[in-house]
């Protein structure tokens, strides 16, 4: 048969290679041996065609034979090609096609289809590709044992490649190594669907086929990592592309669900960190659509985390106002009430109060945040009026259009105004409905079981992937003195409140919020007549007349006032000290027993990855059964020379052994023990044979040579006539628990 290869390629040398190259190349060539899992057929396959390709080009005559017609034969397919040639698949659907060539027999035109051939004996296959696979054409591999496979045209059964079943076997490995690697170029060139692919595909085969678990453990590993990957590549496709966008989706509701939450401790293999992950969480939300951040990070916000609950809130809100949907407004409310006992949320109360007519509530909100910035900006543009209302519109406005819309992908460019917000019907209809007395609805207080949400400060600091310059202070992600919208700085005392100058207007204490932001012009101030305070009642001013001369009484004196003076403002002084050492107190506590998750600027994109992505290890890194065993086994003899050494540490068996072998090795020490003796052990350990052989079993079964230098001492004195130096052969069953494995039972062998 002939295959796509070359004696140049197969030796991997130029055509201008001198003879001690050849022979330094055919012994190197030789030496390196392929994975453990080939059989020695493939082996010796793979060893011949190197014995050819170096006695044919070793020799002087026949090599010039061969060059002439290997450039003869060059040309005239590059000649070939030119003419007459399909069109090349692009470089980025290469991998594609071949893919679909493993349920196809349709050809896959590539330009390794226009390479010199050579010709082989069929016995020789298994290892022409081998050496392809080794010169990393991966595709053609796929393409040249695709027939072969179960469900393939071609059969095997005649004997004519060698014998059938191991032959199958190398094959069936070949082409699952050649998915593996493909997926693994495919994802350094940031291809990360088409890598996952590739990856599928060669675990597909495998678990077909019921063979080599640790390839299809390398694969199922790979694909954990490369998940947060195609999450990005995934939602950042266009919207029409709906049913790609759902597949991200479902992947991060998998990672988010194998990590225990957005905040959770979880593992989900990605190997980002939590972090890491917050980061990525904040990256995807630029390419989430309002709808699809509500849904997800409403779900995540029953596990509780504090969190996503934040998350949601920015989702109801923006979909509220965006869409003129009190209903959503009034749910991002009802989250906003868990995190009030944790978190300075006032502001965002008040801006939800607002957006639901509730005039009252929004200024009980106000006077409890502590945010001093948007309040000085707030006060500032309500100068004239008796409240801060004009500027706490003019403030939701632009914070919910510029801050908020942001960071959702179908409202990033939306024009919305609360104008237009309060004269819909449908939000007239909604509010009109919902009850406006004061006390007719209960406040928005901290909730009696709010405790069972956890704490936004017990997120840890989220450092930059790399490290960035300067922390983002711009993001609204998270609430307080988490992550802080450029409005809104570390809470800070709140500073008197000026005193407002009096309405010199009529005031109509009747207007509902609707109708006084209908008043306001563009830059928040009232147009026409005054505006009441949020409270509804307008403040009367009164006169008070001096009071007349009369004549103080003793204890009307001066100096009784100024003691009572005192008096008053002493206690004064103490309830303003033990209020802000309370707040200190906490604030102290705070940071000291949870990091606060701080906001470092994502500079993360499709074209850099999240996360640096290692070279792929080499084949003789990967852990196998055998790294298993010697790390179990070396555990558990340290652990022998310290439970029966001269400290009797009986306790660290239980961190290797369990019952029968803990029971019979802990009375053994505590005999060791009462009798004053103790034993120095030297060990080495050879692993033997260990079954099965899959790093991913819940039990092991090791055979081990195991040799023993043992000094024995007992009161104190060598004893030796009990020191031994010995090599036996011994048996361990291994047992995994909670990713810990344990030796279960010790047998010698004869």
């Amino acid at each position: 048969m002939r295959i796509p290869l070359d004696y140049y390629r197969i030796l991997g040398l130029p055509i201008q290679a001198t003879a001690e190259q050849l022979k330094q190349a055919h012994r190197d060539r030789t030496l390196q041996l392929p994975r453990r899992e080939y059989s020695e057929i493939a082996i010796e396959a793979r060893k011949s065609l190197f014995d050819e390709a170096y006695s044919l080009l070793s020799d002087t005559e026949r090599r010039k034979n061969y060059d002439a017609q290997f450039l003869t034969r060059t040309h005239s397919l590059e000649s070939a090609v030119g003419v007459n040639a399909p069109t090349a698949l692009p470089s980025n659907s290469v991998g594609e096609a071949t893919l679909r060539a493993l349920a196809s027999d349709a050809p896959v035109f590539t330009p390794e289809t226009y390479t010199p051939t050579i010709e082989i004996d069929e016995s020789q296959f298994v290892g022409a590709l081998l050496i392809l696979l080794e010169l990393g054409e991966y595709e053609l591999v796929i393409r040249l044992g695709r027939p072969f496979l179960t469900s393939g045209s071609a059969s095997l059964a005649n004997g004519r490649y060698g014998d059938p079943q191991p032959i199958l076997a190398d094959i069936v490995l070949t082409l699952a190594l050649s998915c593996l690697e493909l997926g693994r170029e495919q994802w350094q060139q940031s291809q990360y669907e088409n890598a996952a692919e590739s990856l599928e595909t060669g675990q597909e085969l495998l678990l077909r086929e019921n063979v080599f678990p640790g390839i299809r453990a390398e694969l199922q590993a790979d694909l954990y990592k490369l998940r947060p990957y195609r999450i990005l590549e995934l939602v950042a496709r266009p919207l029409e592309q709906a049913a790609e966008r759902r597949q991200g989706i479902q992947l991060l509701k998998a990672m988010l669900h194998d990590r225990g939450g957005i905040d959770g401790a979880g593992d989900d293999l990605s190997g980002l960190t939590v972090d890491d992950f917050l980061r990525f969480i904040q990256q995807l939300r630029g390419y989430l659509a309002a709808g699809e951040q509500q849904e997800i990070f409403e779900g995540e916000a029953r596990r509780p985390s504090a969190v996503a609950t934040y998350l949601a809130v920015y989702a109801l809100l923006a979909r509220g106002f965006a869409f003129h949907q009190p209903a959503l407004v009034r749910r991002a409310k009802q989250l906003l009430g868990r995190l009030s006992s944790q978190q300075d949320v006032h502001l965002e109360q008040a801006v939800c109060a607002l957006l639901l007519g509730q005039a009252e509530q929004a200024g009980r909100a106000l006077e409890l945040s502590q945010e001093y910035e948007p309040l000085a900006f707030i006060r500032e543009h309500s100068q004239n009026a008796p409240d801060l209302l004009p500027g706490l519109c003019l403030y939701a406005e632009r914070w919910l259009r510029e801050e908020v819309f942001s960071h959702f992908r179908d409202l990033a460019h939306q024009q919305t105004a609360l104008k237009d917000y309060f004269a819909n019907p449908q939000v007239q209809a909604y509010l009109e409905s919902m009850p406006l007395a004061v006390g007719t609805e209960p406040p928005d207080l901290p909730q009696p079981n709010a405790s069972r949400y956890e704490p936004l400060d017990s997120m840890p600091a989220a450092p930059p992937l790399p490290s960035p310059n300067s922390p983002l202070v711009n993001d609204p992600a998270i609430p307080g003195n988490a992550w802080q919208s450029p409005l809104i700085a570390a809470p800070h005392p709140v500073p008197p409140v000026p005193e407002q100058p009096e309405a010199t207007n009529e005031v109509d204490s009747g207007l509902s919020v609707a109708e006084r932001v209908s008043q306001l012009s563009p830059e928040g101030q009232l147009q026409g007549r005054g505006t009441p305070p949020l409270n509804g009642h307008r403040p009367s001013p009164a006169v008070v007349p001096p009071d007349p001369p009369v004549r103080r009484s003793r204890s009307q004196s001066p100096r009784w006032g100024r003691l009572v003076g005192v008096f008053i403002l002493g206690i004064l002084a103490a309830g303003t000290l033990g209020f802000i050492t309370i707040n200190i107190v906490g604030w102290i506590s705070a940071a000291l027993t949870t990091p606060k998750l701080m906001r470092p600027s994502l500079n993360i994109s499709l074209a850099d990855p999240a996360i640096s992505i290692p070279s792929p290890p080499p084949p003789e890194a990967q852990i196998n059964v055998e790294d298993i065993a010697e790390r179990a086994i070396s555990s558990w003899l340290s652990v022998k020379n310290e439970a029966l050494g001269e400290t009797h540490d009986i306790a660290a068996l239980e961190n290797i052994l369990l019952d029968p072998a803990l029971t019979s090795w802990r009375n053994r020490a505590e005999a060791a023990s009462r009798e004053n003796w103790h034993s120095v052990y030297d060990h080495t350990v050879e692993i033997l044979n260990v079954e099965p052989n899959d790093p991913s079993a819940a039990a092991l079964t090791v055979e081990a040579q195991v040799r023993e230098i043992a000094e024995a001492y007992e009161l104190g004195l060598q004893n030796f006539g009990d020191s031994y130096d010995t090599t036996l052969t011994m048996q361990y069953d291994l047992v995994q628990q909670e990713g810990e494995w344990f030796v279960k039972e010790i047998t010698k062998l004869e």
